[in-house]
C-alpha cells in the first residue's frame, strides 16, 4: 500500500459524520454529545488541509511580508525575511541532494533557524526528523541508526555528537547553527567582549563545530525554483520519535495533513485575533510545542517569541517589550512565572489564553493564574501520534479544573473495555479510543507496533483509561502505558532500567513514577543488588548521566530485596509503584 493509499484511508475513516447521519450501529459517542460545550465560534468541524503545509508561509509572505514572525532576544524576523531564508535553505538542501522522502535531521534548541529549517526541509518534500538537542551521543546514535538521515542541521555546541557518529550512519552533510548569529548586534557585541561574564554566557550559547558547514553558507545559496514539485498533504513530514513501555523510542508519522489539520482545530478553539503574540517556551522537538507554536502560529500569522530555554529572566524581560497573549506551558513553568513575576512586580494582565497539557493542571494554580492575569487557563490532552491534540477544555465558562476537556473538532472518541474493545456505559472507566484527521499514519519501519496501536476501523489505542461526566468531559484515571511523564517529557521505564542494569552494582531494577504535588512525576529506581555488591546511589546516578538524557535520570533510587513479579516472571511496575508510594518515603 502506498502512502497516499495509507492516508486516503485515513481520511476515510477520519471523516466527520453529522449527527442526523449516524447509523444504529455506531458507537454510543457518534453523534459527538459533548458539542453543546464548545464556545461560539468553534465549528464541529474543520476544513481538511488538501496542500502541504509549507503553503502557510508563503500565504503569509503574500499577505502579511512586513508583519513580524520572529522574535529573539528582541531581534524580528519578518514573514518576507523568513519565506526568504526558507527559500534559500531549501535550495542549499536541494543542491546537497536532498529528496523527497529524504530524513533530514533537526538537533536545535528554540531559535529562529529552527523556524526556517523546518519549513525549508517540507519545501522539498523531504520529512523532518526532531531530535532533543541535550540527548546523549548513544541516544543519538540508536536514532539515526533507525532514520537512517543523511543530512542533519545541528546546534553547533553539541555539533560533536553528529560528527563523532559511526560512518555508516553519519550523516554526509552537517550543518551547524550558531544561535548567536540571530541575536541583536548590540547583543552579538557584548559577548564578544573579554570579560569572564560573557565568555560564561557564549559557552552556553555556542561551541566549535569542525566538519561541519554554516547554517550562514547555506542560506547563501539562490532561491529555490517555484515551480520545484511541492509535496502533497498525504506526504509523510515528520518524524517525531516518541518514549513507549516496549523500550527505546519509536518514531511517530506526521503527515503534513496531520500537522495542519491539527493546527486548525486549535486555531478553532482559540479564535484568534490579527495580532496574537504567542510564547514558544515549549521545546519545538516536542510535538506539543511545535503545533501550539510553529503551526497555529502560522495558521494565525501570530508573532512567534522563541526561548531557547525555560528561562525566567528572558520571559520576563520579554514580557516588558512584547507580553503574549497565548502561552502554552506546562504546570511547573506557570508556577515559577507566577512566583517570579510577583516577586519582580512583573504584572501578567493582558495573557488572554494559558494552554497546559502533558500532566495534571492543579485547580488552585488555574484559580491563582486566572487571578494574576484575567485570561483563562485550561487544560489539554494529546499524544504525539495525534500530532498532538485530542481534546481541551472550552475556552468559556463551561471549563472544568481537573479534566482534560472534550474532544477538538472533527475528533472523534470512544471509551472502552480494553480487553473487549466493546464500549462502556456512560460513567465508567475505559480506555480513550481516538480518530480523526490529526491521527498519524503508523510506526516509521514498525508496522507491527502500528498494528498494536491502530485498529483494523482506524481507532487509534492511547493506553489512557479515562471516564466522561455527565457532560462529556474527560477525566484521565490511569494509564495502561507505564511512561512517566517528568516535566512534560516522556520517560521510558525500559530504556532507564537497561541504561541501570549495565552497571554491576545492579542485579535488577524497575522504573516508575511517583506523582508530584505540583503535577508530572518523580522518576523513581527500585534497585536489587548484585550478590556481594553495596549500592551507591550517587555513583549510579552518574553512571545514568553518560547514558540517557538528564530529565530521564532517577532522582530517588530505592534499594530493595526483591522485585514483584508475574507467574511470567514479568516485573509488576504497578506493584513497585504501589509499594514505594505506600511505603511513606515519598510523602511531601
Amino acid at each position: 500500500m502506498t502512502e497516499a493509499q495509507k492516508n486516503t484511508n485515513l481520511q476515510d475513516a477520519a471523516a466527520p459524520a453529522s449527527p442526523a447521519g449516524v447509523s444504529a450501529g455506531a458507537h454510543p459517542l457518534a453523534h459527538r454529545p459533548w458539542l453543546k460545550n464548545y464556545s461560539s465560534w468553534t465549528a464541529r468541524d474543520i476544513e481538511l488541509p488538501e496542500t502541504s503545509l509549507s503553503h502557510l508561509i508563503d500565504e503569509a509572505v503574500r499577505t502579511v511580508p512586513h508583519k513580524v514572525a520572529l522574535e529573539f532576544f528582541g531581534s524580528t524576523t519578518t514573514y518576507a525575511e523568513l519565506g526568504d531564508q526558507i527559500e534559500r535553505a531549501a535550495e542549499g538542501l536541494r543542491v546537497a541532494g536532498v529528496q523527497p522522502g529524504d530524513r533530514v535531521a533537526l538537533i536545535l534548541p528554540n531559535c529562529p533557524q529552527h523556524i526556517a529549517a523546518f519549513y525549508a526541509i517540507l519545501r522539498l518534500g523531504a520529512i523532518v526528523v526532531e531530535h532533543n538537542p541535550l540527548y546523549t551521543g548513544a541516544e543519538l546514535r540508536h536514532m539515526f541508526e533507525d532514520h537512517g538521515a543523511k543530512v542533519a542541521i545541528v546546534w553547533d555546541k553539541i555539533a560533536s555528537h553528529i560528527t563523532g557518529l559511526p560512518a555508516d550512519i553519519r550523516p554526509n552533510h552537517i550543518y551547524s547553527v550558531n544561535m548567536i548569529s540571530a541575536m541583536p548586534a548590540l547583543m552579538r557585541t557584548a559577548l564578544k567582549l573579554p570579560l569572564k561574564s560573557a565568555r560564561a554566557s557564549r559557552e552556553k550559547l555556542t561551541g566549535p563545530a569542525p566538519g561541519t558547514v554554516s547554517w550562514a553558507q547555506l542560506v547563501k545559496s539562490e532561491r529555490i525554483d517555484p515551480s520545484h514539485r511541492r509535496p502533497t498533504a498525504h506526504d509523510i513530514a515528520l518524524l517525531q520519535y516518541t518514549s513507549g513501555t516496549t523500550g527505546l523510542p519509536k518514531g511517530v508519522m506526521l503527515t503534513h495533513r496531520n500537522l495542519e489539520s491539527n493546527g486548525r482545530m486549535g486555531e478553532a478553539w482559540i479564535n484568534p485575533g490579527d495580532d496574537e503574540v504567542i510564547y514558544s517556551v515549549l521545546p519545538l522537538f516536542h510535538a506539543y510545542g511545535m503545533t501550539l507554536g510553529v503551526t497555529i502560529a502560522s495558521l494565525c500569522r501570530a508573532r512567534l517569541v522563541l526561548f531557547p530555554t525555560v528561562d525566567m529572566d528572558l520571559i520576563l524581560k520579554a514580557m516588558k517589550k512584547t507580553r503574549p497573549t497565548i502561552l502554552p506551558a506546562v504546570p511547573p513553568v506557570y508556577r515559577r512565572l507566577m512566583d517570579e513575576a510577583k516577586k519582580r512586580g512583573v504584572s501578567l494582565e493582558g495573557i488572554r489564553y494559558a494552554v497546559s497539557g502533558a500532566m495534571n493542571l492543579p485547580p488552585e494554580l488555574v484559580a491563582e493564574w486566572e487571578e494574576a492575569s484575567g485570561g483563562f487557563m485550561v487544560e489539554g490532552y494529546g499524544l504525539t501520534e495525534c500530532a498532538p491534540l485530542v481534546s481541551c477544555n472550552p475556552l468559556n465558562d463551561t471549563r472544568r479544573a481537573g479534566f482534560i476537556g472534550v474532544p477538538f473538532p472533527s475528533t472523534d472518541i470512544r471509551v472502552v473495555d480494553p480487553e473487549t474493545g466493546e464500549d462502556v456505559p456512560d460513567g465508567e472507566e475505559g480506555e480513550l479510543w481516538v480518530k480523526g484527521p490529526q491521527r498519524f499514519a503508523g510506526y516509521w519501519k514498525r508496522e507491527d507496533e502500528t498494528a498494536k496501536t491502530i485498529t483494523p476501523e482506524g481507532w487509534l489505542r492511547t493506553g489512557d483509561i479515562v471516564r466522561l461526566d455527565e457532560d462529556y468531559f474527560i477525566q484521565i484515571v490511569d494509564r495502561i502505558k507505564e511512561v512517566i511523564i517528568t516535566g512534560g517529557f516522556n520517560v521510558s521505564p525500559t530504556e532507564v532500567e537497561v541504561a541501570l542494569k549495565q552497571h554491576d552494582m545492579v542485579a535488577d531494577a524497575a522504573v516508575v513514577g511517583i506523582p508530584l504535588p505540583a503535577g508530572g512525576e518523580m522518576v523513581v529506581a527500585a534497585v536489587v543488588p548484585a550478590p556481594g555488591r553495596v549500592v551507591q546511589e550517587h555513583t549510579l546516578r552518574e553512571h545514568c548521566y553518560s547514558k540517557v538524557t538528564r530529565y530521564k535520570v532517577p532522582r530517588r533510587i530505592v534499594v530493595v530485596d526483591d522485585l514483584p513479579r508475574s507467574m511470567l516472571g514479568k516485573v509488576l511496575r504497578r506493584k513497585v509503584r504501589e509499594q514505594l508510594i505506600a511505603s511513606g518515603e515519598f510523602d511531601q
